[in-house]
């Protein structure tokens, strides 16, 4: 049996959920900025249902996404707002690791808009460096293009912890970055920058088992957290979209959910847990499928 660490699952739908606020186009910033308290309170969720990692509410706190709403003066007021957050939680639990989001530059899904890796790495460094006293490791995630890759393993370098690389993949091909790059052309990126790990996230479970077949290639650990969407939609991709563009899929039980990460541990996943629309119950499912089936969870 394997060793397996538990990611934590999605944390925006996850605020609006239970807050009833109507979704921004700064979405979990905007409700964190209004209710802080409940980040806390879905990573003590998390931490409860086995999860071992805590994932900030760093995703889309940037320069980029927070000037054009006068927000600007508040960024760092924010990461500071989530890391204590996702601090106290793990300090009430009593265990477990923060990994600190570093999400895409600009907007999810559109690695056209995102600038070169040179310009990425300064402005993921300045949040690699707020977080690098308190953070275990930092989790690039939801990077669509080879260059959004790039840039954000050239600004966590710098911070003396663990870099974790998570790509999100074709909903119907997952061999593909959404970029239309192949997946298995990151392999030259993981060999430059070793990450400690590579994962594939933000993308429907059933495009997970093709992506890690590649994935499983690259001689690093390895793994995947899938969302609850039903897909991409266009209207997503427009300027300052709002998650209400995007529809969760009503079949994907915590049961469901857990039969597909099975899947992906048969594969040799090592990090396993949820994204977007996969809340604390499918991850109590999961890690209770994991210790039925002998594995140990760290």
């Amino acid at each position: 049996m394997a060793r397996i660490t538990v990611l934590d699952g999605g944390m925006g739908q996850e605020l609006l959920a239970r807050t009833g606020d109507r979704p921004t186009p700064l979405w979990a910033t905007q409700v964190m900025i209004d209710h802080p308290q409940v980040v806390r309170d879905i990573h003590a969720d998390y931490f409860a249902a086995g999860a071992t990692v805590a994932t900030t509410n760093t995703y889309a706190i940037q320069h980029d996404r927070l000037a054009p709403f006068g927000k600007d003066d508040l960024f760092l007021t924010l990461h500071r707002t989530a890391a204590d957050q996702a601090l106290a939680a793990r300090a009430a639990h009593g265990s477990g690791r923060i990994a600190v989001s570093l999400g895409p530059l600009m907007a999810s899904y559109r690695p056209d808009l995102c600038p070169s890796p040179e310009v990425a790495e300064g402005l993921y460094a300045e949040i690699v460096a707020l977080h690098a006293p308190h953070a275990d490791l930092f989790l690039a995630e939801t990077m669509a293009s080879e260059a959004q890759a790039e840039g954000a393993l050239r600004g966590a370098a710098g911070g003396g912890k663990p870099v974790w690389l998570s790509v999100t993949v074709d909903d119907a091909n997952g061999s593909l970055l959404r970029s239309g790059e192949p997946v298995a052309a990151l392999a030259p990126l993981v060999e430059r920058y070793r990450p400690a790990a590579v994962l594939v996230n933000c993308s429907v479970p059933e495009a997970m088992a093709d992506a890690l077949a590649v994935v499983a290639g690259f001689g690093v650990p390895f793994g995947a957290y899938a969302n609850g969407f039903t897909h991409i939609t266009e209207a997503f991709k427009a300027d300052a979209p709002t998650v209400d563009a995007l529809h969760a899929r009503h079949d994907l039980t915590p049961e469901k959910y857990t039969g597909f990460a099975m899947g992906w541990v048969a594969q040799g996943a090592t990090i396993v847990g949820g994204c977007c629309e996969v809340g604390p119950a499918h991850v109590a499912a999961l890690t209770a499928a994991l210790r039925a089936a002998g594995h140990e969870i760290v």
